[in-house]
């Protein structure tokens, strides 16, 4: 069987979630898998969003480690060096107003927004509410 790659456009991802265990056994390791098989633009960001207080450059080291170890990635991987920029962090309150600034600053208008859940169903609609009142999703987003 001959695998396809789909192309896709220039994105920016945000991760909900991205310091809890699926994101760091799954969904880290599986958009590095994206990019090395050319579906990931090099242009598209990824930004994780959670409760945990860092920046990006702590974010990239905790993501590089879970690619590591999840993803049977060898430390120093070229593929690995140009995959971790496009990440980035954002601390944030899923049901407070921390964040959500910043978070609303580094999303790109010229880009295709996607959102994903990584996180208790609870917190879902808190989520969604701010991503509408900070107007950082709108009916394009996915």
């Amino acid at each position: 069987m001959v695998s396809r790659v789909i192309p896709v456009e220039d994105f920016d991802l945000v991760i909900f979630g991205a310091t809890g265990d699926l994101a760091h056994r799954k969904i880290l390791p599986g958009l590095f898998r994206r990019f090395v098989a050319g579906q990931i633009p090099e242009t598209s960001q990824i930004i994780g969003a959670a409760r945990t207080e860092q920046d990006d450059n702590a974010f990239r080291k905790e993501a590089e480690a879970s690619i590591i170890e999840f993803g049977g990635v060898k430390k120093g991987d070229a593929d690995l060096a140009r995959f971790l920029p496009l990440l980035g962090y954002v601390p944030i309150d899923a049901k407070g107003e921390g964040g959500w600034d910043e978070l609303k600053r580094r999303i790109r208008d010229d880009r295709v927004h996607a959102f994903y859940f990584s996180v208790a169903p609870s917190l879902f609609g808190d989520i969604a509410e701010r991503l509408a009142s900070y107007k950082i999703a709108d009916e394009d987003s996915r």
